[in-house]
């Protein structure tokens, strides 16, 4: 069994290499120029992680599959001693500290000191002694052990995404104690079978909870990246995540590049133009993420061709923004607009022509787009009316900023530069103070009420990712040309972790 033991590690190591053989994944010479996105991790937010950790040592002696332990040795007196250990599992466990540093270029080293871990089971032996006499007994087992545990982690590319190698892990014994049936069985009986069992236990031991560790390190960097693949998808539009580069250890912080291109349909987007350089971020926050400006135009565009940019305006809604000033020429306007007909009997359509673009200042965000607005009425007892309809090209500044767990999207300023516009009350298009009302309309209310829709949709969807689980503290959302950053420190969802260890085992 010791030998079935050896054979599998070995096994192991050879899946290892090969995993390491498929991991080299390939990069051009300049991989910055195709980077979409970054991500990354300064050494608060490691040391924050790492308070998990303990939840993933547990998880990993628990899963851990421990082989039959067999053996057997030549006695003076008693002759031939054989034993087995059998239905070895772990029951009680506990960890008093864990460590993390980041070793610059080299792995992530995580050190766990004093982990206290019961391991109980049944032992089996017999001896034929000198007489020929045989004998063979079964008793329970608990073996009560102190360890220290040592965890290199380094961070590959495999399949073109961010794999864990946690293979380089060493387990430290500073007590190995076995107890029979409750210490009942004679002092010499424990002593021998101690002696006896010593060596292979810890081999055994070693063997089967790092094999589990440096598993559950490749299903935990699968769970992230699917987790972070599913956050940047809503139905057919998704974001390719990746990576562009091979991910980088730093002394205080780990980052990872990804192409972030647009996916839709037969939209394939093409990116090699990136403004990305490390210098552009900072180490003071917990989490950064870059993202270049080419993503919101592909994903500005992918919308748009999903039809996503159309907004149908009704009833009160449609009262609030013609009638948002009460005066004169607003009464004036309404009336030779509407024809005395109904907002309920009424509808208002805006929809993009073309996709928006969008471009990233200092100032913010800034989108420009040609829009078009169609009115029609439903008198009663008669045919529907187009009663307005016009085409204007809207260029707004928008600043965004998240606050209690909402997307805000604030427009600083706006300008507004009609293309067609044709009004049933003004077929001579002379009359400017339709115009002019509708112009202020649009820049007042008209903008506003377009992004106060688009707020909660984004937030909701953000939501539906899960992003409301995570207790963000002081986010910064930053545009510059060309790029934007989100800056943060957070709290990790304990039950995040959990809920996922529970499952998977």
């Amino acid at each position: 069994m010791l030998w079935a033991g050896r054979m599998r590690l070995g096994t192991f190591g050879i899946l290892l290499m090969l995993v390491h053989t498929s991991a080299a994944c390939e990069f051009g010479p300049f991989p910055y120029s195709v980077t979409g996105i970054v991500c990354r991790m300064t050494k608060p937010a490691a040391l924050l992680l790492n308070q998990e950790t303990a939840q993933v040592i547990q998880a990993a002696f628990r899963n851990a599959k421990f082989p039959n332990i067999t053996g057997e040795r030549s006695m003076r007196l008693l002759g031939r001693v054989a034993y087995g250990l059998s239905n070895i599992q772990v029951n009680d466990l506990s960890i008093e500290q864990s460590e993390v540093e980041l070793k610059e270029n080299d792995a992530i080293h995580i050190a766990i000191q004093n982990v206290t871990a019961f391991f109980r089971g049944t032992l089996t032996y017999g001896y034929a002694g000198a007489w020929f006499l045989q004998l063979f007994h079964s008793v329970d087992f608990e073996i009560e052990s102190s360890i220290d545990l040592q965890i290199n982690i380094k961070l590959l590319c495999q399949k073109d995404q961010v794999a864990a190698d946690a293979s380089d892990c060493y387990l430290t014994f500073h007590k190995l104690t076995l107890h029979l049936q409750g210490d009942k069985e004679p002092g010499w009986l424990k002593q021998l079978f101690t002696d006896f069992i010593s060596f292979t236990l810890k081999l055994v031991l070693k063997s089967e909870v790092c094999n589990e560790i440096n598993f559950l390190a490749h299903v935990l960097a699968s769970f992230v990246h699917d987790l972070a693949a599913d956050f940047v998808q809503d139905e057919d539009i998704s974001v390719d995540i990746s990576l562009a580069s091979t991910p980088l250890i730093k002394a205080n912080y780990l980052e990872s590049h990804h192409k972030g291109l647009v996916l839709y349909k037969n939209y394939s987007d093409v990116f090699s133009d990136s403004v990305f350089s490390p210098s552009l971020l900072t180490e003071s926050r917990m989490l950064y993420f870059w993202l270049s400006e080419h993503i919101l135009n592909s994903l500005a565009l992918a919308a748009f061709l999903d039809k996503r940019l159309v907004l149908t305006i009704r009833g009160e809604k449609l009262q609030a923004l013609f009638e948002a000033e009460d005066t004169e020429a607003q009464r004036k306007a309404v009336q030779m607009i509407f024809q005395g007909t109904s907002y309920n009997n009424s509808v208002a359509k805006v929809w993009s022509l073309a996709h928006p673009q969008i471009s990233l200042q200092p100032e913010g965000t800034v989108v420009k787009s040609l829009v078009a607005v169609e009115v029609s009425i439903f008198p009663p007892g008669e045919q529907p009316l187009m009663v307005l309809y016009m085409e204007k090209e809207i260029t707004v500044t928008i600043e965004a900023a998240y606050v209690e767990k909402k997307l805000i999207l604030h427009p600083l300023d706006s300008r507004i530069e009609f293309k067609v516009f044709k009004c049933t009350a003004d077929s001579s298009g002379n009359d400017p103070s339709i115009r002019n009302f509708l112009q202020t309309m649009i820049s007042v209310v008209g903008i506003p009420e377009v992004i106060s829709r688009i707020e909660p949709a984004l937030t909701s969807l953000m939501n539906s990712k899960g992003l409301h689980l995570f207790e963000i503290r002081n986010p910064e959302i930053i545009t510059q040309k060309g790029y934007i950053i989100v800056q943060l420190d957070f709290s990790f969802p304990n039950h995040l972790l959990l809920d996922f260890l529970e499952k998977r085992l």
